[in-house]
């Protein structure tokens, strides 16, 4: 007769099942993650990261958290509303290099046109790529996307985009770090020409959940804990020194002085300001939904997307 008085307590305790969070576990973009649960993560219970993305949110009710740039975050959500941005890790401001030297002898972005670009389809690389050149007033027709791998470490394999700019098979690539680092190191940097412009794009690579997830008082507080984590990981990133050169540089098979060297195109961000964000997804969205073959979202819809509640929690 006792029994249903033991078993009370019990049912008020938040869940002890482990955090769960999909992310790119080979990036120095994901590094703020395993850092945050290594040094400063005290929830209810361990968190653990495994590979993945926000597309772990819609297939694998077992995922609490993702991490994931925009780009993927806006493809998930046109399908599973359910989805939310509640946290950006960092805002990576991508490079294109290019030989400025024979054969291809870029000197300008407009040089680009008719040229053949290095890039991985169907990524946020693509959509810089395809941003920049715009920029330029090249259309998509007006050039050759080629497929090729990143690189983390020197030397490079032959199937990289480092490798195929020094060969020739592409006169420049655009991705994220540290593939365009030693991209400019393989064919040295007096024949090298390197654009970059953030407001043109930038990748923001951000922390999603679901709304069930928050919706469970235990697993929120979680959440909520884990984001004050991190927030405290991206004061140690925005101040880092060599020991955390060194931990990135271990967590994604990089040399430590080639982080440091990339270091300052990665913007720590956490929290994001609605007229910077805002018009960046809105654009975006139009961009991918014509590839995937669906209508923009609204931006009411969009607007739905972001949920500030778990970062005004911490």
């Amino acid at each position: 007769m006792y029994l249903p008085y033991l078993l009370f307590p019990f049912a008020l305790l938040p869940s002890l099942s482990a955090l769960k969070i999909a992310t790119s576990l080979q990036w120095i973009e994901h590094t703020p993650q395993a850092y945050a649960i290594q040094y400063f993560y005290k929830g209810s219970s361990s968190a653990t990261l495994s590979s993945g993305g926000v597309a772990n949110l819609a297939s694998d009710s077992s995922i609490d958290l993702a991490a994931n740039a925009e780009t993927q975050g806006l493809k998930q959500y046109a399908n599973h509303k359910s989805i939310r941005l509640i946290y950006i890790i960092t805002e990576v401001s991508y490079r294109l290099v290019a030989r400025s030297s024979s054969p291809a002898n870029v000197q300008s972005l407009a040089d680009l046109k008719g040229k053949k670009i290095g890039s991985i389809p169907g990524t946020s690389a693509a959509i810089f790529v395809q941003r920049m050149l715009a920029s330029a007033g090249i259309g998509d027709g007006a050039y050759s996307i080629v497929s090729g791998s990143v690189c983390m470490k020197a030397p490079c394999g032959s199937g990289t985009l480092p490798a195929m700019l020094k060969d020739g098979r592409v006169d420049a690539f655009g991705i994220w770090e540290p593939a365009v680092e030693l991209g400019i190191r393989a064919i040295g940097a007096d024949k090298a020409i390197v654009f970059q412009n953030a407001t043109t794009y930038r990748e923001v690579y951000s922390l999603y959940t679901t709304t069930d997830k928050l919706s469970d008082p235990g697993k929120r507080a979680d959440i909520v804990a884990f984001v004050r984590a991190l927030d405290r990981t991206l004061d140690v990133y925005n101040h880092a020194n060599a020991s955390v050169y060194s931990f990135v540089a271990d967590r994604v098979g990089m040399d430590a002085e080639v982080v440091q060297a990339v270091w300052a195109d990665h913007k720590w961000s956490g929290t994001w300001k609605d007229d910077e964000l805002m018009p960046l997804l809105v654009d975006e969205d139009e961009m991918l939904a014509k590839s995937d073959r669906r209508a923009p979202m609204s931006r009411a819809e969009l607007e739905t997307f972001l949920d500030t509640s778990v970062i005004e929690a911490i």
